[in-house]
């Protein structure tokens, strides 16, 4: 034990001599927080609002200045004809246009949408957001009610994505960097002699990326609660359980990575496709998995960062219970199983 202590003690001093590895343990996590919850944000605010009308009366004045007084929209203009609309538009002045009939306010109905379509998700946005700001205050509160996340803050869906994107690279990929860098520099062979069992070694030098793991995710989960203004709805003891569950599926799958990989050049690369891209496109962090063609959803089934994200978003932001998450849970436990199996079969084969 005392000789395993040893080799963790080691791993961990060598990590902190490593200037560049803590930079990116560390300062990435803050920045891709900052970044994707101030700077990348799907939020609704300010879009530039053309409004058409031929006649200014009371129910069309009314309309407008619960458009103007609204946070979401920032009216610029009121022109007479659509075109003069669309022109603002085409001309990047402008986000969308709406369109009020001659008898809008007789009929209470009429209202025409010239939207920006270049991006067809905002789009929809902007319209479904006019048309609850545009109805009288007894509708839109019968129209839209939203839980969970009532201000409709693009930082609830994003913290758990990052903290399922950050805990598979810093463990899966820096621990196979950090094995396939002892085989690089022929130190494999001479740690392999040692006393030590093999397959000590390993988990030695997976110990300090666990911890780290776990170290980053409490920076994400302050960060997200003290920074972002995210509620920690759920049960923090909870949350811990299954992030350990998915940080040695993250650890198991940089093994596995790291007995693929010869130099830290193919480590990082297939990191980079195995993990990074995947997890980014398919694990619902940035695009709803129904949305998907449903080949790309069969292929998403298989990325463990999916799993992760959705009971984090259950259990930190919907505030259920364990017993709401557990086909999650268990397909996370399933995967961790399969691929800790997979990795020390190969593994024991490479010393035979």
């Amino acid at each position: 034990m005392r000789q395993f202590i040893s080799f963790v003690i080691k791993e961990t001093r060598h990590i902190l001599r490593d200037k560049r590895t803590m930079l990116i343990l560390f300062v990435m996590p803050v920045m891709m927080m900052l970044i994707f919850g101030f700077a990348i944000t799907n939020d609704v605010k300010n879009v530039r609002t053309v409004v058409v009308t031929s006649q200014m009366d009371h129910q069309t004045q009314a309309s407008v200045n619960r458009l103007s007084t609204s946070e979401y929209f920032n009216v610029i203009a009121t022109v007479g004809t659509p075109k003069e609309a669309e022109l603002l538009i085409r001309n990047q002045k402008a986000d969308m246009a709406i369109v009020f009939a001659p008898d809008y306010a007789s009929k209470h109905s009429g209202i025409q949408f010239i939207v920006d379509g270049s991006d067809p998700n905002m789009a929809q946005q902007w319209t479904n957001y006019a048309q609850q700001t545009i109805l009288n205050p007894k509708l839109s509160s019968l129209n839209a009610k939203l839980l969970y996340n009532p201000q409709m803050k693009s930082a609830y869906n994003f913290v758990p994505a990052i903290m399922g994107m950050l805990m598979l690279l810093i463990c899966a990929m820096m621990t196979s960097v950090s094995i396939v860098r002892e085989k690089e520099r022929g130190t494999m062979e001479v740690l392999l002699v040692s006393p030590v069992q093999p397959l000590m070694i390993i988990v030695a030098k997976t110990i300090p990326y666990l911890l780290q793991a776990l170290l980053i995710l409490g920076i994400i989960l302050l960060m997200s609660v003290t920074v972002l203004d995210v509620p920690l709805s759920g049960s923090l003891g909870w949350i811990l359980v299954v992030s350990l569950i998915y940080i040695l599926l993250a650890l198991s799958l940089g093994l596995l990575i790291s007995n693929i990989a010869q130099t830290q050049f193919v480590a990082l690369l297939v990191s980079a496709m195995v993990l990074l891209l995947p997890t980014v496109m398919l694990s619902g962090m940035l695009f709803p998995v129904e949305s998907m063609p449903t080949i790309l959803q069969w292929v998403s089934a298989v990325i463990p960062p999916r799993y992760y994200i959705q009971a984090m978003r259950k259990l930190m932001i919907m505030n259920v219970g364990i017993g709401e998450v557990w086909r999650e849970v268990a397909v996370l436990i399933g995967m961790t199983v399969l691929l800790l199996t997979i990795s020390l079969v190969k593994f024991n084969k490479r010393l035979e």
